[in-house]
């Protein structure tokens, strides 16, 4: 698809965020990110991670000659990729919004990224306090809400240079109910420069929706640009590993929203398998096949056929998300197999599916860490997981010696219980509830409970 066939087909803005809590992506990986995403048609690169000091707890200092330098390479990559590059600043956690000397430090920082050449802004008062901190604001200003459509006003009008120019925000009030009181007052005053983001109706929103969109609408009187909290896992979804594609947001969202901007993984390489289906939707999102994409994404990220199969195997167990609805799909189906077949008495077609899968697993596990893998960053990010995956093939290997033994229903399967035990202790999370519900179901069986007196 041309570009321009992706522009008139695609939502307007198709970005990507560096936003997690975490740590940043180093600057290769970070200019590698920006040239795929453009060359998947993506057309914003957010520049905003959480843990970096000059954007958050250091934001009213000026950049160090460093960061300059970082800065410059960049806006250089993203100019070359076709991307827009925006930077936002999050003064939240410190500032006094009704200080001169701190508003003229906001000015003056935003300005400087201007003056470096970055092509677009953003202001971030998520993740802060939900009232105002300091004496002299609270005597300035009847509510945040107040004090932070005041400030927003200021940025927009002493940055942004002409009418045609806009100012991201995000506001404090990200997601949940539109109606929330700050969001409300929030917008009685705000310049209609301003482009506000929103996740939805939860922080990591299982779907988006026109009806998303037009609650926000109704609320703001703007179309919501959304902060999709997908495939990034920070915070309490340090233990999952995002691989799955896009799923479940609305293709109609095209007309309803301003965009979509996707918040990474800490781990950059890892990402761009689901960013690589995120762009497929962002580009052209009534064509869009998620399983389709998802297999599209693994070729392109993976490349080696053999790589390819080994990775999917694995991948296939690591979809867990506030997206998915199918995790361990595979694998779930052949211990249903397993299960149903010893309950029918005929056990040789599932102790046959749980073979296969088996030893489908072990082979992949035994490939991916090996140096014939040749993604070696992709390998070195997933390797805790990888690991949980490894001990896990090693567990389907004792099920299936015991269900070719006829021992399931016996107590041999507490032999199962410490193989569970290392799987757990891991604390990555793969193969979604599959493998551990199976085994409980076979230790059920075999230590059945007394039954009710009468």
């Amino acid at each position: 698809m041309s570009e321009r066939d992706a522009s008139a087909a695609g939502f307007a803005i198709r970005g990507v965020i560096e936003g997690f809590y975490g740590n940043p992506w180093t600057e290769q990986q970070r200019l590698d990110m920006v040239a795929s995403l453009g060359e998947w048609g993506m057309n914003m690169f957010v520049y905003s991670p959480k843990d970096d000091p000059f954007l958050r707890s250091r934001w009213a200092e000026p950049f160090d000659d460093d960061s300059r330098k970082r800065l410059q390479r960049l806006i250089q990559k993203s100019e070359s990729s076709g991307m827009t590059l925006a930077v936002a600043l999050s003064p939240g956690l410190s500032m006094k919004y009704s200080d001169e000397t701190d508003r003229h430090a906001l000015v003056a920082k935003l300005r400087s990224l201007r003056e470096l050449g970055v092509d677009s802004l953003g202001l971030f008062l998520d993740d802060i306090p939900d009232s105002l901190q300091w004496p002299e604001d609270r005597a300035a200003f009847p509510s945040l809400a107040a004090a932070h459509a005041d400030l927003i006003n200021l940025v927009a009008h002493e940055v942004l240079s002409d009418a045609g120019e806009s100012l991201m925000v995000c506001p404090t009030v990200y997601w949940g109910d539109c109606d929330q009181e700050y969001l409300v007052d929030l917008c009685k005053t705000l310049d209609p420069r301003v482009n506000l983001m929103w996740t939805g109706k939860s922080i990591c929103s299982a779907t988006l929706d026109q009806t998303d969109a037009q609650a926000f609408f109704s609320v703001t009187g703007r179309k919501p640009l959304f902060w999709d909290n997908y495939p990034v896992n920070d915070v309490a979804m340090k233990h999952e590993l995002h691989l799955g594609p896009y799923e479940r947001r609305d293709p109609n969202l095209r007309e309803s929203s301003l965009g979509i901007i996707a918040n990474a993984m800490e781990f950059a390489e890892a990402s761009k398998i689901p960013l690589f289906t995120i762009a497929e939707f962002l580009r052209s999102p009534h064509d869009y096949g998620a399983q389709d994409s998802w297999n599209r994404a693994i070729e392109c990220i993976v490349g080696n056929e053999q790589d390819v199969q080994a990775f999917t195997a694995f991948a296939e167990n690591s979809r867990s998300s506030c997206l998915s609805l199918s995790d361990a799909v595979p694998l779930t189906e052949a211990l249903w197999a397993l299960q149903f077949s010893l309950v029918s008495k005929q056990p040789g077609p599932g102790i046959d599916a749980l073979i296969a899968i088996t030893e489908r697993y072990e082979k992949a596990s035994e490939h991916l860490s090996s140096t014939a893998f040749r993604n070696a960053p992709l390998a070195t990010e997933i390797a805790p997981w990888a690991e949980t995956f490894k001990l896990g093939a090693v567990l389907l290997r004792q099920i299936t010696t015991l269900a070719m033994d006829g021992q399931l229903g016996t107590p041999r399967v507490l032999e199962l219980e410490a193989h569970v035990a290392r799987l757990r202790s891991t604390g990555k999370r793969v193969f979604g509830d599959s493998l551990e519900m199976a085994v409980s179901d076979f230790l059920s069986g075999a230590n059945p409970s007394p039954s009710h007196k009468q």
